[in-house]
């Protein structure tokens, strides 16, 4: 028996002001997450974007070819309904940031850790209150309870589409720190990719890149890039 697939039924995706938010059309039709709830949407800018996807959506429908659609399901049906526990989750990053953790050799591998890392750890500590104890190999530092807190207030203050957006940016490098910084607008998606990639990238040069490696790598890239862009859709 062949599987079956969602196939395109629509002739035009509009957006309409809806339930205090935005809907999408798919021509009459309100679009709906997987588990049916209305598909209401923050700002007009992700809705459109959202209508956009279906638009340029082929016959037979591939839901990996529609990141926006992805995350707005995620942001209603999985993160809005037990959000406090997605901020935990998200703010016990900082308790093991990467960029606390840093090689004792070799000096080369130390020297780009420290110039990638160490403006960012500033960062955090003034921008953020956030000041962060780093460690060389990869014993437990334990952190600032009170630091913490402080971390988690940052992160509990964004609501469920802001949280679904920090998710991956957080998840994907390992770190806190990258993903505020991301959506606060102290550095994109692709410098947090690299900076998180330092050890890997270093160790490449040394002896040789691997394909399999390097195209994980551009996919990890291509989902912090959809995020980046959800957080910035989502806030207007």
């Amino acid at each position: 028996m062949s599987e079956w697939k969602a196939r395109r039924f629509w002739t035009r995706a509009t957006v309409r002001a809806d339930q205090g938010g935005w809907g999408v059309l798919l021509d009459d039709r309100p679009l709906r997450t997987p588990g049916k709830r209305p598909l209401i949407l923050p700002t007009q800018a992700l809705a459109q974007a959202v209508a956009d996807e279906w638009q340029a959506a082929p016959q037979v429908i591939d839901p990996g070819a529609m990141p926006l659609t992805r995350a707005a399901n995620s942001a209603l049906e999985k993160v809005a309904p037990q959000i406090d526990a997605v901020a935990d989750s998200l703010a016990e990053y900082g308790g093991t940031d990467l960029l606390c953790y840093r090689a004792d050799a070799p000096e080369a591998l130390v020297r780009a850790q420290a110039e990638g890392w160490d403006p960012l750890i500033d960062w955090a500590a003034t921008e953020l209150r956030a000041p962060l104890r780093i460690t060389h190999g990869v014993i437990p530092v334990p952190q600032d309870a009170a630091m913490l807190l402080r971390l988690r207030a940052e992160v509990a203050a964004l609501d469920a589409f802001g949280l679904t957006a920090l998710h991956d940016l957080v998840t994907i490098p390992g770190s806190l720190i990258l993903g505020l910084a991301v959506i606060r607008g102290r550095i994109d998606a692709a410098a947090a990719h690299g900076l998180s990639r330092i050890d890997e990238e270093f160790q490449a040069q040394r002896w040789g890149r691997d394909d399999e490696a390097d195209q994980a790598a551009e996919n990890r890239l291509a989902a912090l890039r959809d995020s980046e862009r959800f957080w910035h859709l989502s806030r207007g």
